[in-house]
């Protein structure tokens, strides 16, 4: 009688776990009404037991041939700058570089430096337009822009201080041709004192540019200067292409062709040498010494890509 005491116990027993069974299964959601209710599944489902990934078994490949990459196509130079030398106190001279023809053409922008800063602002603004649009340069031509032959004059002051080098040099009396030590000062700029230099080339600016000029074939040279005297062609007397190129550039621009003169001597000039190598050269003069006169320039700058000697 106690053994089936005992074995009635255990069949109600497991009749009622059961029954809590069913009620549990009756109130537990189906998976889509979990998800919607954000039950997490790991309630409703047992839980996985990690495992230890097993590293994929490495397979043999064969070794193939890369494919030889194209030739590399000439483009055309978007002006990026060139470090032709240094100043006096190390800072880069720098030249930029537009186009790929076979023509060479070089505009010389802050000579005087921060004297004359407005024509580096104007060489800024013609590369800035340049690099806008490249279908200015015509397809025979590369033109160089030498920002600033006087970087030192640039960074020490907007004024009389910032005309000269480092070493107190009018970089426009040091080139090789003419050349004197010292020279009448009344009817020239004599505001501070500046110098020619000891000898022809003995400021690094110039003799980096020289050195520049002569490792090329340029067919014409503008030298930007400021203010209002003109356009002053190379050479003494003045060359004969030289001044055909200032004719064409006075034809586009306000810019007062001859130019005026003062009565200065001028010694040891830039566009002088260049004419002296047969480089056609001009000396063009903006109109102050705060604007860059940038819509005359650029039409400048359109004749002299197309000029021809």
């Amino acid at each position: 009688m106690a053994r089936q005491a005992g074995w009635r116990d255990r069949f109600w027993w497991a009749m009622a776990w059961a029954g809590s069974l069913a009620s549990l299964a009756a109130c537990a959601p189906p998976l889509g009404q979990a998800a919607a209710a954000q039950v997490p599944l790991s309630f409703l489902a047992p839980p996985l037991v990690p495992t230890t990934p097993v590293p994929p078994t490495p397979s043999r490949t064969t070794a193939t041939a890369l494919p030889t990459p194209p030739a590399a196509t000439p483009t055309v130079d978007d002006g990026h700058p060139i470090v032709i030398g240094t100043s006096v106190a190390g800072r880069p001279l720098q030249v930029f570089r537009f186009g790929s023809g076979e023509r060479e053409l070089l505009i010389v922008a802050g000579i005087h430096g921060g004297y004359e800063w407005n024509t580096i602002a104007l060489a800024d603004e013609l590369m800035t337009r340049l690099r806008q649009d490249a279908g200015l340069i015509p397809s025979d031509v590369t033109l160089y822009i030498l920002r600033s032959l006087n970087p030192d004059g640039e960074a020490r002051s907007r004024d009389y201080y910032g005309r000269a080098n480092e070493n107190g040099v009018d970089l426009n009396r040091n080139w090789p041709v003419n050349w004197h030590p010292d020279w009448e000062r009344t009817y020239c700029w004599h505001y501070l004192p500046i110098t020619a230099g000891p000898h022809p080339l003995s400021e690094p600016e110039a003799a980096a540019a020289m050195q520049f000029i002569l490792d090329h074939d340029f067919e014409g040279l503008i030298s930007y200067h400021s203010a209002a005297l003109g356009i002053f062609p190379g050479g003494s007397p003045p060359d004969t292409a030289s001044a055909r190129l200032a004719e064409a550039v006075a034809a586009v621009s306000a810019y007062r062709y001859p130019g005026l003169n003062y009565g200065c001597e001028y010694t040891g000039q830039f566009a002088d040498w260049s004419a002296s190598q047969g480089i056609p050269a001009i000396d063009v003069e903006l109109t102050t010494h705060e604007t860059t006169d940038f819509e005359i320039n650029l039409r400048v700058l359109e004749t002299f890509l197309r000029w021809r000697p």
